[in-house]
């Protein structure tokens, strides 16, 4: 399980990333979004918790209500925001990890390069900008989002 505290920036993206997306999955009814405080239990064990997870309704049938205790597999969709502290390998391992526990779509957020990383298997496929969109695809249709809104500098 990943534990440690992030930096502020770190914390502003999940959670505006986060809400962007969790507010667009409850109005067209597609699962449900959790924060990186959700664990989720892979077939060998491990506990991974993504910065920004969402879990399509159709692996939620039967529940009413979240598990109260970790989700047993990975998310659709694993958001990783980068941090000073983490290393390419740590990285790599769960991006495959996720991959291996039927993970549909990985997105990683390079906060200090103002960049984003698609990824549909273990290597990344899409490089997207500032300048971009960052789309939801099959996983989350018709969810969109310029890249640039991650990385904004305050108006206030």
């Amino acid at each position: 399980m990943d534990l440690g505290n992030s930096g502020m920036e770190h914390g502003r993206i999940g959670s505006l990333l986060g809400g962007f997306l969790a507010i667009y999955v409850l109005e067209h009814k597609l699962g449900i979004v959790c924060d990186s405080s959700t664990a989720f239990t892979l077939k060998n064990g491990n506990k991974r918790s993504p910065d920004v997870s969402f879990v399509a309704k159709e692996r939620l049938k039967g529940l009413k209500r979240p598990p109260r205790g970790f989700f047993q597999g990975s998310p659709d969709l694993a958001v990783e925001i980068l941090s000073p502290n983490n290393t390419v390998e740590e990285l790599h391992e769960k991006i495959v990890e996720y991959f291996e526990n039927d993970t549909r779509l990985v997105w990683v957020i390079h906060p200090d390069e103002k960049y984003l990383l698609v990824y549909h298997s273990p290597k990344p496929d899409r490089f997207l900008r500032p300048q971009d969109r960052l789309d939801g695809e099959v996983v989350v249709p018709g969810f969109s989002m310029a890249v640039a809104e991650l990385f904004e500098e305050w108006d206030f």
